[in-house]
């Protein structure tokens, strides 16, 4: 019975850790205008958003060569 009462706790913990873990701030989504409807490739994503370019990403934002991956177009 005592292992049984573990199971259960340790199976709720592990649940309520992969809540917190996917409940995360969400990557935005690619605006679905004129501009953005035709990007296919990261490449297309650099021509605005490389540094000194007119839309700069933040320092902080994690590898810039994967947008697609993350970022998916606003339906």
């Amino acid at each position: 019975m005592k292992n049984i009462f573990s199971f259960i706790i340790f199976a709720a913990v592990v649940l309520v850790i992969l809540f917190f873990v996917s409940s995360g701030k969400k990557p935005p989504l690619i605006p679905n205008d004129e501009r953005h409807k035709i990007i296919t490739t990261e490449a297309a994503c650099a021509e605005c958003h490389a540094p000194g370019k007119a839309a700069p990403l933040k320092l902080s934002h994690p590898p810039k060569e994967q947008c697609l991956i993350c970022h998916k177009m606003k339906k």
